[in-house]
């Protein structure tokens, strides 16, 4: 179960600096700003009494939370489905504001309350400086017209999203069309220099992937044919992978 509440959020008043005077009017005060809290309620699985809860809440972690995204994000699919509308995008873990997991009884977790539970923090770990600084110089050469954005990469970035929200079917079709985009635009691109072995393994996966994204259109799709669209798709990002290190 799924209980949708908006949270209303209190207008920060910070002290401003002197203003200069000028003949043009003050900037307006920002506006308060809500948030959304989204409460994935487990009711197929019952605590059988509260040392067994407590057992439970020591031991949940990232994993609940994940399922509880999941949860979340079909919904959201199938509302974005049903409303027509494109806007309206998943929940990835480091969007969520605060992430808390515990239990109680019905009435308290509908209303965002719980008997006991406690809040998890973002994974982070060291990443390396290039790691940091590489996706930004790629946005400041995109940005400026010194290296350009392909049309791969955004299907790419759809069928990634498709495979791993267990949309199959979708994935298979995504694929098939950012394989051949990335065909189409690797293969000329002045930054893809070097990428002919992997264009040459691209090309080979192209009846495959075709196979399976014509077994969609018909159902779901069996194992060697979600294996083919995975595989596949991970060859792809590894290919656009290797055009931006190219270009550092």
């Amino acid at each position: 179960m799924i209980v949708i509440a908006t949270l209303g959020s209190a207008q920060r008043r910070l002290l401003r600096p002197a203003r200069r005077k000028s003949n043009a009017q003050p900037e307006p005060e920002p506006a308060p700003v809500s948030t959304g809290r989204a409460t994935v309620i487990d009711v197929g699985k019952e605590l059988q009494n509260e040392a067994a809860a407590r057992a439970w809440l020591q031991a949940a972690g990232e994993p609940e939370l994940a399922a509880g995204l999941e949860v979340l994000n079909r919904a959201l699919h199938a509302f974005r489905l049903v409303s027509a509308d494109p806007y309206q995008n998943p929940v990835g873990r480091r969007q969520a504001l605060v992430a808390r997991i515990g239990y109680g009884a019905g009435e308290q977790v509908a209303d965002g309350l719980w008997t006991d539970a406690r809040q998890l923090t973002v994974p982070t770990g060291r990443r390396r400086r290039t790691a940091v600084l590489g996706p930004q110089a790629r946005l400041a050469a995109v940005l400026s017209g010194r290296q350009r954005a392909l049309v791969c990469e955004e299907l790419a970035l759809r069928a990634r999203l498709d495979l791993d929200h267990g949309r199959d079917r979708a994935a298979a079709l995504q694929v098939l069309v950012a394989l051949d985009a990335a065909l189409a635009e690797l293969a000329g691109d002045p930054n893809a220099v070097g990428l002919r072995e992997r264009l040459n393994e691209l090309r080979s996966r192209r009846d495959p992937i075709a196979a399976a994204a014509q077994a969609a259109l018909a159902g779901p799709l069996g194992p060697s044919e979600f294996e083919s669209v995975s595989s596949t798709l991970e060859r792809i990002e590894a290919a656009l992978r290797a055009r931006a290190a190219a270009d550092a």
